[in-house]
């Protein structure tokens, strides 16, 4: 087994196959070790959505919208499908009417539009308008399949870049530049460790030190009843502008917090907000709930459902709509930072999204890691 490389990347999700192509682009040779057969974790229990509009300003907002330049290319080169675009948020309420307007006075709010109720129903039918004010949309983000998008990315990656691939082979330890794994040692000129939510196997002592806690979250896959209603955007609601960084930093959503903490309190207390995209099939993936603690919960809550429901109902009209499918996820996260990147050594880093966006802001990170490693 050809057990030499210029860089080991430890971790097939999302960050791992971002650092291995940008490192690939730059010629290197690289491996890439995953302790499962394919990837299981938060890379694929997600939107598959690539968010730009909400995410925190600065630094993690540019880092999204060079990672939406870069899933485009990749998307075309693997062979992936964008099942649509962009993203509309029907604001209720007159105090997200005004945090959106505020957004829109933002740098981050460039490309993006208020559009009418009928502009808004012609991307997607089954929106309810009734009740709302005003319509922000956003012509950045793209919607994937993660579970078919994260192995294609492999195979091209084996593929078009020449990595190779080491699946259900677990590291044991790191000496140097040498990564002793389940079926035999590598040696690296570089290594970098992409442990997703796993705080205990490698550098546990290090990353201890940033007080990191595991959050849990519930998602649903819907059967709407209607095979012709299409979504031409992802769909986000009043509670989404109270939990992303992008808008609840703005000084205008302290009057939105307090208003929902007193009209959803339950539904705030579960850390709900809503986000709604289409797959292939026209079902719909919709969540989520954010519970956070100090180990992974395994165990979904009924409740939890009910209240992404509630607010799904109030969002569209689809009466007809029949859970197919739940799941929880987890992911790591810091109320400090929104990706940690740790140095070991100088040749090895441990790279971290901790705030559940590595879909969003991965691929950007990992050119971020590979200019820093090689610099």
């Amino acid at each position: 087994m050809k057990d030499e490389f210029d860089l080991a990347v430890v971790g097939a999700g999302i960050v791992g196959l971002s650092i291995a192509l940008a490192a690939a682009r730059k010629g290197k040779r690289v491996v890439v070790i995953e302790r499962g057969a394919r990837a299981t974790g938060a890379s694929i229990r997600n939107f598959g959505f690539v968010t730009v509009t909400g995410q925190e300003a600065g630094d993690h907002w540019a880092r999204a919208m060079r990672s939406r330049e870069i899933w485009m290319r990749v998307a075309d080169e693997a062979g992936i499908e964008v099942h649509h675009r962009g993203l509309l948020l029907p604001a209720r309420r007159s105090e997200a009417v005004d945090v959106l307007h505020a957004f829109l006075a933002t740098p981050m709010g460039e490309g993006c539009k208020m559009v009418t109720r009928e502009e808004a129903a012609s991307m997607v039918p089954a929106l309810r308008t009734g009740e709302v004010s005003e319509i922000l949309y956003s012509p950045h983000e793209l919607r994937v399949e993660s579970t078919e998008a994260i192995p294609k990315i492999a195979a091209w990656l084996a593929q078009r870049h020449g990595v190779s691939f080491h699946w259900s082979t677990a590291v044991n330890a790191i000496y140097g530049h040498r990564v002793e794994t389940s079926r035999g040692p590598i040696h690296a000129d570089a290594i970098v460790v992409c442990p997703g939510d796993d705080l205990s196997t490698l550098y546990s002592e290090r990353i201890g030190q940033y007080g990191l806690k595991i959050c849990t979250l519930q998602m649903l896959r819907l059967k709407t009843g209607h095979p012709q209603t299409r979504f031409g955007a992802a769909v986000m609601s009043d509670l989404s502008l109270a939990r992303y960084e992008g808008f609840s930093a703005l000084p205008e959503v302290q009057a939105l917090a307090s208003r929902l903490d007193e009209e959803e309190s339950e539904t705030r207390a579960a850390g709900i907000h809503l986000i709604t995209v289409q797959s292939a099939d026209g079902s719909l993936v919709v969540g989520d709930s954010h519970v956070y603690g100090n180990a992974h919960d395994p165990f979904a809550q009924t409740r939890f459902d009910e209240l992404i429901l509630a607010e799904f109902d109030r969002v569209f009209d689809l009466p007809q709509r029949e859970i197919v499918q739940r799941w929880v996820g987890s992911y790591v996260s810091s109320g400090e930072r929104t990706v940690l990147v740790d140095r070991p050594d100088d040749h090895v880093r441990v790279v971290m999204v901790t705030g559940g966006t590595g879909a969003s802001t991965g691929f950007a990170l990992g050119e971020q890691v590979i200019d820093d490693l090689y610099s």
